[in-house]
């Protein structure tokens, strides 16, 4: 007597998509304004850097860095 082939398992694989609602960035003023004071820091702080200062310009990179860019993103 043959023996009976095995039958191929289909595996289901179900894409849950992301609703729109989520999906989406939205940046509000208070974002972008803290994304550009950010952005003017680190750009001032490096223009300081390449004139010498050793005091300024790391305070201004570290606060463009560390603090007005993340906060831009996150709020």
């Amino acid at each position: 007597m043959p023996r009976p082939t095995p039958a191929i398992q289909q595996t289901r694989t179900t894409a849950v998509a992301a609703p729109e609602a989520e999906a989406e960035v939205r940046f509000s003023v208070q974002n972008l304004a803290l994304l550009a004071a950010g952005l003017f820091t680190i750009v001032l702080g490096y223009v300081l850097l390449s004139q010498g200062s050793i005091v300024a310009a790391p305070l201004l990179l570290v606060l463009g860095y560390t603090v007005l860019i993340p906060l831009g993103i996150i709020r």
